[in-house]
C-alpha cells in the first residue's frame, strides 16, 4: 500500500483560511480550504467530499500545495495544443511577410494564406491549414491592412534625415522670432475632389458583392486643407484650380487662424505652387519644406482619407456647385471635430518635445 504524502506544515489552517479570504479565485479558495481541512486533522475522503471532487483531484491539490504553497493552488490556463511553428520558424514566417513576396520566384504580388501555407510546406515539410496560419499571424501581431501608397522615386533615409533634422530646423526658425514667440506647428496640402468618387467597403453578407453608384463625369474642384494638430485647429478653403494665387489665398486663411502674437511653421510639399515666386507669404507664417517624393510624412494624407471614407465617397455630385458645397460641409465637420484633427495629426517626432 502507497504512503500517503505529507502536508507542509509551515502553514496552519488559519493560515490558509486568512490567505482564501482575501483572494477573489472561487476554485482557489475552494482547494485552500479543502487543504486547510486537511491540516487540521481531517481525512482526504472528507475533503474530497467538501470540495466535491475525487481523492484523486485531492491528491494533486496536496502535490500543488506543497510545492508552491498558497499561489500554488492558484487557477491556471490549460497549456492547450502544442504550437506548431516554433520561435525559429515564426522568426523566419515574419521576416518573408516583411519583406513581401518576390514576384518572379513567388508568382504572386502580395501574400495570401495559401501562398503561406505552400511556403512553410517547401521551408519546413510542415502542413498547415489557412485557418490555422490565420490564426498564427494573429497571434504574432498582423492583421491584412490597407497599404499606403509610396512614391516610387522616394529615397530611402529622405524620410529618417527629416525627422532627425526636424528640432534643430525649428529651433533655428525659433532663434529668428522675438523671443518668447509661441510657435504652432501646421500641416499643409491639396485634395482635388470630384464626381469620379471612389467607392469604400461596406458591410454586405459573405458571398454578396454590394454595388454603389459611380459617375463617369469629370467636373472636380481643389480643396486646399492644413491642420494644427497641437491646437486641433484646420483651416480650409475650396478652389477651382490649383495654383500659385489660390495657395496664397489659402495662406491668408492660415494666417488668420495663427493665434495673436504666435507664428506658424507651415509643413508642406514641394509642389511648384508651394515655391512659386508669385506666392504671397504673410509674415506670421514660415514654410518647410517636406522631403520630395515622401506623401506619407504629411498627416494631412491621413485626413483626406478619413474624408473620403466617411463623407466624400458613394456620392453622386450634381455640378460643380454640388461639390464645393459637399467639400464645405466635409471640412466644418472636420472642424468641429478638434480631437479628430488632434488623432489623426498629432506625431510623436514632430511634437514629442
Amino acid at each position: 500500500m502507497a504512503t500517503a504524502i505529507e502536508v507542509r506544515s509551515d502553514y496552519t489552517s488559519l493560515d490558509l483560511r486568512q490567505f482564501a479570504r482575501r483572494i477573489d479565485d472561487a476554485d482557489q479558495v475552494r482547494r485552500l480550504l479543502a487543504v486547510a481541512l486537511i491540516v487540521d486533522g481531517g481525512s482526504r475522503s472528507e475533503a474530497a467530499k467538501v470540495a466535491g471532487v475525487t481523492l484523486q483531484i485531492v491528491l494533486d491539490w496536496v502535490l500543488r500545495f506543497n510545492e508552491g504553497g498558497p499561489d500554488g493552488l492558484a487557477t491556471r490556463k490549460a497549456p492547450g495544443r502544442a504550437a506548431i511553428l516554433n520561435d525559429e520558424e515564426r522568426a523566419r514566417l515574419a521576416a518573408i511577410v516583411e519583406a513581401g513576396p518576390i514576384p518572379a520566384a513567388h508568382g504572386v504580388v502580395r501574400w495570401r494564406l495559401a501562398d503561406l501555407t505552400r511556403w512553410i510546406w517547401d521551408e519546413f515539410a510542415l502542413s498547415v491549414t489557412r485557418h490555422t496560419l490565420g490564426r498564427e499571424l494573429r497571434a504574432m501581431g498582423y492583421r491584412k491592412l490597407s497599404a499606403r501608397p509610396r512614391h516610387r522615386g522616394q529615397k530611402g533615409d529622405d524620410i529618417a534625415d527629416f525627422k532627425k533634422l526636424f528640432a534643430a530646423r525649428l529651433a533655428q526658425i525659433r532663434r529668428r522670432l522675438p523671443r518668447g514667440t509661441p510657435i504652432e506647428l501646421w500641416w499643409q496640402d491639396e485634395a482635388r475632389i470630384g464626381q469620379q468618387t471612389k467607392l469604400t467597403r461596406r458591410w454586405a453578407k459573405r458571398g454578396t458583392q454590394p454595388s454603389a453608384s459611380k459617375d463617369q463625369r469629370r467636373s472636380s474642384a481643389w480643396l486646399f486643407g492644413a491642420i494644427c494638430p497641437a491646437e486641433g485647429k484646420a483651416a480650409g478653403i475650396v478652389m477651382p484650380r490649383c495654383n500659385s494665387e489660390a495657395m496664397s489665398m489659402h495662406l491668408k486663411e492660415i494666417a488668420f487662424h495663427v493665434a495673436p502674437g504666435a507664428h506658424a511653421v507651415l509643413l508642406l510639399d514641394q509642389a511648384g505652387w508651394h515655391g512659386s515666386a508669385e506666392l504671397v507669404v504673410p509674415p506670421n507664417i514660415t514654410l518647410m519644406s517636406l522631403p520630395p517624393r515622401c506623401l506619407e510624412v504629411n498627416p494631412v494624407e491621413n485626413v483626406w482619407q478619413f474624408m473620403r471614407d466617411n463623407w466624400l465617397s458613394n456620392r453622386i455630385f450634381q455640378s460643380y456647385d454640388d461639390i464645393v458645397d459637399h467639400c464645405c460641409f466635409a471640412w466644418n465637420k472636420l472642424v468641429e471635430q478638434p480631437w479628430r484633427i488632434m488623432s489623426l495629426g498629432l506625431r510623436q517626432w514632430a511634437h514629442g518635445f
